[in-house]
């Protein structure tokens, strides 16, 4: 019994760190001045409304007195985006919504790409 018990409880936790490896969906905002946060929640909104999120997204900020402010989304550490906006934008809905039909263009293009490298003699970390 004990035994039987300690058997379902393993097989219990192996599913639940195989549903948690394959969480998806996910956009983290790491974005620290009010226009990042606008950019932010506009990328979010324009995301959700055209898609389903297949894939874990990373949205970054650095704010520069002299340059503006500088927004990027990465996925898997890599940028997919990067653009420097001014912090008084006002129409920041139109570039957020611009960002995020760009991200998902790139998503897409990098999806295709990875159906046609030839990794047969080398793995994907060695390339």
């Amino acid at each position: 019994m004990r035994a039987a018990c300690l058997g379902l409880l393993l097989l219990f936790s192996i599913q639940a760190c195989a549903d948690e490896a394959e969480l998806k969906g996910f956009i983290t905002n790491n974005t620290v001045s009010r226009s990042g946060q606008e950019f932010y929640r506009k990328f979010c909104e324009r995301l959700n409304d055209t898609s389903a999120l297949d894939f874990n997204l990373a949205v970054k900020e650095r704010p520069s007195a002299r340059w503006g402010i500088l927004v990027w989304v990465e996925q898997n550490n890599q940028p997919l985006y990067r653009r420097f906006l001014q912090p008084n934008v006002s129409d920041m809905e139109q570039t957020a919504y611009e960002a995020a039909d760009f991200v998902l263009q790139e998503i897409n293009r990098r999806k295709v790409e990875a159906l046609f490298e030839d990794t047969i003699d080398l793995a994907k970390d060695e390339l």
